[in-house]
């Protein structure tokens, strides 16, 4: 369940009111008239289930509420409601597989701004998986996946595409890349400062790494792996589950591929150079072409949500009985 807490301009108000009140997946529905100051007019709540949330906000959006005034859409954490059950039973398919779009685009902009915080977050990612490699360790290795930052705007990239989004593309592609630069020039001038200092020598590097072997050796599977990731990734982001992110960034070999880069060039290494971008290559690619396909996939099936004729009009039927005998309390001044 969400409930939408609505700023609305006062010639919009009765519009809105009949868009909600039309809609049989809402649960609650209160206006408080003169309360909003800016923009000058009311205030409407409404509890509405989460399968029909995205419809009804791009019907409001056809109104002009979304420049006009404000939309607050947050999700309900617990409530009773025999009305709400109601709601819940008209609204097709399940709240699991509903996408809220515009909660995923505000999550895909915020993910893909290119600021400090993510320029540190990913240089320091680097820097624990350059000393990862240096010492085989596996642990280092995970620690280093999990701290970066990078699939927020490889899953922005999917997402541009799927909305025709080319501004989104843009900021996404520009944090990217900046940020894999970034990361990488700090880290090959930090090791160059270590090899010069006498403290890691290029045999370091060369030996023998069963551990960390994987980073520059890329195969079949590297392609797999990075499929299936973002995958996961894509549907943990539009279903809101966000436990399955952990798994996503422990899977893929991104920010390990990159701090082997700047090994290989601090001790100039070019078989470890190429094989390092090869392995970044693989999975960038891989996962912005998954996470497109994941997400055009749930566009479609979202446009093709059964409907309940039943539940629906029963709700309806139950609504306008309420109206005819309580008066028309929502409107009401």
């Amino acid at each position: 369940m969400l409930q939408l807490r609505l700023s609305v301009p006062v010639d919009l108000t009765e519009d809105v009111l009949a868009v909600l009140d039309d809609e049989p997946a809402i649960s609650t529905l209160a206006v408080v008239r003169g309360a909003s100051i800016e923009p000058l007019g009311d205030l409407v709540y409404a509890d509405v289930a989460r399968e029909d949330a995205d419809a009804l906000v791009d019907r409001l959006r056809d109104l002009g509420l979304a420049h006009r005034g404000t939309m607050h859409i947050e999700p309900v954490a617990t409530w009773l409601s025999k009305a709400g059950l109601d709601a819940e039973e008209a609204a097709p398919g399940s709240a699991a597989d509903a996408v809220l779009w515009p909660e995923v685009g505000q999550r895909a902009y915020a993910d893909s701004e290119l600021n400090a915080t993510y320029l540190i977050f990913m240089t320091m990612a680097t820097l624990i998986a350059a000393i990862a490699i240096v010492l085989d360790s596996q642990v280092l290795v995970i620690g280093a996946m999990v701290l970066g930052p990078e699939f927020g705007p490889i899953a922005a990239l999917g997402l541009a595409l799927v909305l025709r989004r080319r501004t989104l593309f843009g900021y996404a592609l520009r944090t990217l890349l900046v940020g894999f630069v970034v990361a990488i020039t700090v880290t090959t001038v930090l090791a160059l400062v270590v090899r010069f200092a006498g403290l890691v020598g290029a045999d370091a590097v060369l030996a023998p790494r069963p551990g960390t072997a994987f980073i520059y050796h890329p195969d079949a599977w590297s392609f797999v792996v990075a499929v299936l990731a973002a995958v996961a990734g894509v549907l943990s982001l539009t279903s809101g589950r966000m436990g399955g992110l952990a798994g996503v960034f422990i899977s893929v070999t991104t920010v390990p591929a990159a701090g082997n880069v700047a090994l290989g060039l601090a001790f100039w290494l070019p078989d470890e150079i190429l094989g390092s971008l090869a392995q970044l290559g693989v999975n960038l690619t891989a996962m912005m072409l998954a996470g497109w396909l994941t997400l055009a996939i749930r566009k479609k099936l979202a446009e093709r949500r059964p409907v309940n004729p039943f539940h629906r009009d029963q709700l309806k039927r139950r609504r306008t009985d309420q109206l005819s005998r309580h008066g028309p309390g929502i409107t009401g001044a």
